[in-house]
């Protein structure tokens, strides 16, 4: 399974405090985040993840057309309500097609312990993803 990593400048810490607590469950996933998320993530925690662009070039996108070929299986993304983003337009893109594929997707920390913990347990039931759980 696949399961991407995106988090807000503000948010950063936020998302890598959580992969440190979870990372014996994170292991278990192919992971793939934004170019900075993924950089921070891999320096803090050592996790082997697949990086994209950064979100404003590009890696937003990119993961939400990881998300249309059915290659991606959730998404954690901790999100900053408070601050302006100025590629806006890509992140409401990618929380739409989300929803259009059914793909469970977590934008807070309280969320991102709920999704891992449905994702792990379907891979514990043996199921390729959270579609084969639709069925």
């Amino acid at each position: 399974m696949r399961l991407a990593l995106i988090a807000h400048d503000e948010k950063k810490p936020d998302i890598i405090e959580f992969a440190r607590n979870r990372r014996a469950e994170l292991e278990r996933f192919d992971l793939m985040a934004t170019g900075t998320t993924g950089k921070r993530l891999q320096e803090s925690t050592g996790l082997d993840i697949e990086r994209k662009q950064s979100g404003p070039f590009g890696g937003d996108m990119q993961i939400g057309a990881e998300i249309a070929d059915e290659t991606c299986d959730g998404v954690i993304f901790l999100r900053d309500p408070l601050t302006a983003q100025p590629h806006e337009p890509d992140i409401t893109a990618l929380l739409r097609i989300c929803d259009v594929h059914a793909i469970p997707l977590a934008t807070n920390l309280a969320s991102a312990d709920a999704v891992l913990d449905e994702l792990v347990r379907t891979l514990d039931a043996g199921a390729s993803g959270p579609r084969d759980s639709q069925d």
